[in-house]
């Protein structure tokens, strides 16, 4: 069985991380999406919100689990047997910053990382943009799942009070 890890923050997931998703699903057997804490970003939701919220836009897509890393991805990886992580790039500044943690990866684990190209319709949603967006009133409605979008504005609405 071939085993696929998607890491990242997630903060929130957007509709491009769920194409992303299903589209490594199709290559993959079975997809771990893997809710990261990065000690250089400071989240706007937990870990635990995160991967809730995961785990609600992707109910319905077989073979799809969701977790939380707590610890270092090569090590997680080598744990369940991964094959290979999965990373989506929408340009060429992912790329740039992608290529030394694939490097890294490979070094410590021997594992191999798998680059999908962002939907080009989807190349403009980031989690930091759709954020942005939101707190400033604008309409993220398509650029994140629908759970997510009501989970953001009730996180604003609470930060407000």
């Amino acid at each position: 069985m071939s085993i696929a890890v998607c890491p990242g923050s997630f903060d929130p997931i957007t509709a491009g991380h769920v194409d992303m998703v299903r589209r490594a699903r199709q290559l993959f057997d079975e997809v771990i999406v893997l809710v990261a804490k990065n000690p250089s970003k400071e989240p706007m939701f937990s870990p635990e919100e995160r991967r809730e919220m995961a785990e609600v836009a992707l109910m319905g897509v077989d073979g799809v689990k969701v977790e939380i890393l707590d610890g270092l991805l090569a090590s997680y990886c080598q744990d369940v047997r991964a094959n290979a992580i999965v990373k989506g790039l929408r340009g060429p500044a992912d790329l740039e910053n992608e290529q030394a943690m694939a490097k890294m990866n490979r070094h410590l684990a021997n594992l191999e990382t798998v680059f999908l190209l962002s939907d080009p319709s989807l190349v403009h949603v980031a989690s930091s943009l759709v954020k942005e967006v939101a707190a400033y009133g604008g309409t993220i409605r398509g650029l994140v799942p629908i759970n997510v979008e009501a989970a953001l504005k009730g996180k604003l609405a609470n930060n407000r009070l």
